[in-house]
């Protein structure tokens, strides 16, 4: 059987949990806990690695894994991407400066974006607009890792489902 991992990486809240519990085939494991952070407006967090699964078609395996988006827990990071195929970074457009943000993972996740193994989501466009999906397109190419950008709503199987999908064209 072949299987394909894929990381998807974001700051806290962002929907890295939601997404892969939306798609996955059996109930994901969470490694969510209470969030003792206040400066993060949720109940609970990602404090290891979450994971779920997809069987594609012709029987090959998708292993999901959501990486902490609090950057005191990038260290796993590393561990985690050991032998994916590509990465999806998500953006929380409700952040107060989520470009900003999102060059951290960018960052993180250097070796994905450099090769073209990532695809950025933005997360909450229809509720904050601004920074617009062309914003990020336009920020990649000024630095240079034009990468695809999708809109996406983590709660929507079928928008994860496209999300995985350009990410597999891509890789």
């Amino acid at each position: 059987m072949i299987e394909h991992k894929i990381i998807f990486a974001g700051p806290t809240g962002a929907g890295k949990t939601t997404a892969i519990g939306q798609v996955s085939e059996r109930p994901p494991v969470s490694t969510d806990v209470i969030n003792s952070d206040a400066r993060y407006n949720k109940a609970t967090t990602t404090v290891a690695i979450d994971f779920g699964e997809i069987t594609l078609d012709a029987g090959e395996k998708l292993r999901l894994y959501g990486v902490p988006g609090q950057h005191r827990f990038s260290f796993v990071w590393d561990i985690a991407a050991r032998g994916a195929l590509g990465v999806i970074l998500i953006a929380d457009n409700s952040l107060p400066e989520p470009m900003k943000e999102l060059q951290f993972y960018l960052d993180g996740f250097a070796s994905f974006v450099k090769s073209g193994a990532a695809v950025v989501v933005v997360n909450r466009l229809e509720t904050h607009p601004s920074p617009s999906q062309e914003d990020y397109v336009n920020m990649l190419i000024a630095r240079g890792t034009p990468l695809p950008v999708c809109a996406c709503d983590p709660r929507k199987k079928e928008d994860v489902l496209t999300v995985l999908d350009v990410l597999l064209t891509v890789c």
